[in-house]
């Protein structure tokens, strides 16, 4: 039996009937030109504003005398005392930055979920407080802390380490919708009531559990906090530490090809960083590996 679509085979072993392969002189539908222009025209418009910067970069850093290229701005990097504190005491604090924001928010985004759903909007809108906020007014705000913490805390209150504490607030609205999303994905409450009516306590609930089911939205929120810390410029120069982007600006007054061989280099990385995440994130593996059924 034929139809309009095409023949119909005959009736699957698990019930209906499935339509036969279409032929193979079949046109394929296209889209209009001017659509397909008109994707192409934003695709290298996209493309353009991301490459050509990038592209300046490279020329710019690899020049040598008389027209030449040379990578000697890169290898002179680690020649630079100051550079070596910067990236040391960026990559510190986004560690900390990734550590004290999971312990904050983790537990926080799921007590709320499972126990008091009607704080969500209040957690949600706390979290999200800090884009509304200028970097400058926190910093004068919190300026006052900092000065006694130096005063008080010798060593410990002077390193650039406690920059850890308002990094945290600066990422709270992009880690908590990384989070977020993952959370609702799953049946939080559901799969908190069954450890728990197994004998399992809360932490090992949390940890056990749910972290394992939300792993993709927390490295999303780790790699999101680690590319804001690294990229953090305002309150570390308005408090006087030195970090990477501090000292890039700084050593960009003595020698740019250095300056902006270590921006592209710290760009470099944190497309590396996407690269790794989105590779062997869980689940990356076998959404690659999944294949779609065709009927025959």
């Amino acid at each position: 039996m034929t139809t309009p679509q095409g023949p119909i085979g005959a009736a699957a072993a698990e019930g209906g009937a499935l339509l036969a392969r279409p032929p193979a002189n079949s046109r394929k539908l296209r889209r209009p030109l001017g659509q397909r222009i008109a994707r192409t025209l934003v695709l290298v418009i996209v493309l353009g504003y991301l490459i050509v910067p990038l592209y300046g970069m490279v020329e710019f850093s690899t020049r040598g005398d008389y027209g030449s290229r040379s990578l000697a701005s890169y290898a002179a990097i680690f020649s630079y005392p100051d550079m070596i504190t910067g990236i040391t005491n960026s990559l510190e604090i986004a560690v900390l930055t990734v550590v004290g924001m999971l312990v904050l928010l983790v537990p926080t985004m799921v007590w709320t979920v499972v126990r008091v759903p009607r704080m969500r909007r209040v957690v949600e809108f706390l979290c999200l407080l800090p884009l509304a906020i200028p970097a400058i007014v926190l910093v004068v705000g919190i300026a006052p802390l900092y000065q006694w913490m130096g005063q008080h805390l010798g060593a410990v209150g002077a390193s650039p380490l406690t920059l850890t504490l308002i990094d945290i607030i600066l990422v709270l609205p992009y880690s908590y919708r990384a989070i977020d999303s993952s959370l609702r994905s799953i049946d939080t409450a559901t799969l908190s009531d069954a450890a728990r009516s197994l004998g399992a306590s809360w932490p090992r609930t949390i940890l056990q559990v749910i972290v394992p089911n939300i792993r993709g939205g927390i490295l999303s929120a780790s790699v999101l906090t680690i590319a804001l810390v690294l990229g953090e410029y305002t309150i570390s120069s308005l408090l006087s530490f030195n970090t990477l982007q501090v000292v890039i600006f700084l050593l960009g007054k003595r020698d740019p090809y250095v300056s902006v061989a270590v921006s592209f280099s710290a760009l470099l990385f944190g497309f590396v960083l996407l690269f790794v995440i989105s590779r062997f994130a869980p689940g990356a593996a076998s959404r690659a590996g999944r294949a779609v059924e065709e009927p025959s």
